[in-house]
Formats: structure tokens, sequence, C-alpha cells
């Protein structure tokens, strides 16, 4: 299932002997491990075991065994690639076995964990949740969310900027939130974010973006990027997401009047940035945006599904002709 449809469970209270969360956001997977596992027991009857440190015999004796001294067992199990059938079923049927016991499984990073997910059911009383990369306006509303909890005034533009500086990776962000936290200022502001933050990378994605859709040369950022490891199919989600929001002003500005960031994006974006985006998404012709689409779409299906050899070399080549349509 999908986070909006496990969301609804969790307020129901509904509990399972077995959780699974996998998918793009590292981050959505690891808070709902951790929120599930408080919200089963306490935190000095929850083991937490990390990638290379399990192991089945251990996991399986320790799910059936009952506690002691505390009446909930709760194993949180941080993974790499997936377990096989006999392992995860065993797992399962060791929480159902012990109802004092309850297992988590938080699939971390880009291994296919589907198959894995497939094994958790109503039958045996467990759950697997896909969690899909936030979109922007989500993605804030959770800065906004983690900036409260830590007890900050901020300005919304500053958690924008923030999470742009770190690629709209949420991990990166939050963890400077709790950074900023420690400086204890009255409220943290873009100015802020910027003397004390600093993004991944050597080559802003935003700059890159902005380059590539002026129709420029980018080959050289392009090369750094993916040097620097950013997946062929994550840069082309990013540029997706970039064209639409340029589609969406542009719409707004041809229909209603004046770009509203709020109400366009769902958030406001520090003004500058806004400023450089409304001028390009006016720039670029309507008819023009059905073309890109095309173009982007048609790419990912060729690098999800055709044997290309060299998908770092078909990218730069295929992002050569896209900035040929902008120029």
């Amino acid at each position: 299932m999908y986070k909006k449809e496990f969301d609804g469970l969790l307020r129901a209270k509904k509990e399972f002997c077995a959780y699974m969360f996998f998918g793009q956001s590292d981050y959505l997977i690891e808070k709902y491990a951790n929120l599930v596992a408080n919200s089963v027991a306490a935190g000095e009857d929850i083991e937490k075991i990390y990638f290379d440190d399990f192991d089945f015999k251990y996991a399986k004796d320790k799910l059936l065994q009952s506690s002691l001294f505390a009446s909930k067992n709760v194993l949180l199990i941080k993974l790499a690639k997936k377990l096989n059938k006999n392992e995860t079923t065993q797992l399962i049927e060791a929480c159902n076995t012990n109802p004092d016991s309850t297992v988590i499984f938080a699939c971390m990073g880009d291994g296919d964990f589907k198959t894995m997910g497939s094994y958790f059911s109503n039958k045996n009383n467990s759950v697997s949740v896909r969690m899909f990369t936030p979109y922007p306006s989500e993605a804030i509303q959770i800065l906004e969310s983690e900036a409260k909890s830590l007890g900050l005034r901020y300005e919304v533009s500053a958690l924008n900027h923030l999470f742009f500086m770190h690629r709209n990776d949420l991990n990166l962000s939050v963890n400077d939130l709790k950074k900023l936290a420690i400086l204890n200022e009255e409220s943290i502001s873009s100015k802020l974010v910027e003397i004390h933050c600093f993004g991944i990378g050597s080559v802003s994605l935003e700059d890159f973006l902005f380059n590539l859709m002026n129709g420029q040369l980018v080959k050289r950022d392009l090369h750094f990027l993916l040097e620097e490891g950013m997946n062929e199919i994550n840069l082309l989600t990013q540029i997706a997401a970039f064209v639409h929001q340029l589609f969406m002003i542009s719409s707004y500005s041809r229909t209603i009047g004046t770009p509203n960031a709020r109400e366009i994006l769902g958030y406001v974006p520090p003004q500058n940035i806004w400023e450089k985006k409304t001028q390009l998404a006016i720039k670029i012709k309507p008819e023009l945006f059905l073309e890109l689409f095309n173009f982007l779409n048609d790419l990912e299906l060729d690098l999800k599904s055709s044997k290309i050899p060299d998908h770092n070399a078909y990218i730069q080549a295929s992002l050569r002709k896209f900035s040929d349509k902008l120029r």
C-alpha cells in the first residue's frame, strides 16, 4: 500500500505483527519505521539491527522468545538488500506465533524490494508500505513540522532554500535544521542558512536546471552531477518536476495574471529564485512544453526498458538534444 492509506490505518490505531517500509524516500522510510516502533514499545524494548549486523537465526530466536522484563518485543531491521521469501515469511510467522513480538523492516537505498513486499499481506497480519519522494510542497511541510518540533522560529523561504541547497534531500535538510537549532537564534533566515549550511556537491542542481532550460551548454555540470553520484533516473525526475513547475507558472500567468507562488506551488520559494522561474516560464512557448514533456517521458522509458549499455553517455547525448529545443 501507499503512505496515504497507511496514514489512515495509523490514525485508526490498526496494528500488524510485521511492517515493511521501502521506496524512494529514505527519510520517510526511517521516520515511519521509528514512528511505528515507538508506538508499539518503549525505547528500551526496541532492538535495532542495521545492515551487515543482520543475522537471520538470531532475529528469529529473538522474535519467538518473550521478554522477561517487558510486555513487548520489537525488532527494527534496517536493510540495504531484500531478504529471500523463506527468511521473510519465517520472521513474519514468528511474530504471529508470539503476539508479544513485532518486526519492522526499513529497506533503504535503491535496491529492488518489490518482491519482498509481496510477502506481506492481511493473511499473515503484516503490511508493506511504499514511500515515494515527497513533492516539494509536501517536503516543505515536513520541514516546517520538524522545525516546530525543534522549537525553531523560521522563515518559510529559509526552509525552501535549505531544501533546494541539498538537492531535495530531506535527510540532509532535517540534519541541518538540528544543527541550526543549536545556534539558539531568534529565527532561521535564508542568510543564516547560507552562513551555516553547505549544499552537497560542487555543482548546484538548481543552477544546472536553470541553465538547461535557458538552452545553455551544461555538459560540464552534467558530468559533475553524475560523477558525484546522482542517479540518471533521479536526475530526469528533477528535470521533469522543474519543467512542470514552469508549465504551471506559464499557464497561470496566461489565464489568470501575475503568478502567485503559494497558489501555484503550495509554498513560497526565495524571491530571487521565484523571479528567475517566472521570467523563464513566460519565455517558453506553451506548445513547446508538450514537446519537452514527451521528450522526457520517452527518455525515461528508454533508460528503464531498453538495453542501453551506457546510461551516463546516453543521457548526456539526449540532454544536448533537449537543450537544443530551447535555443
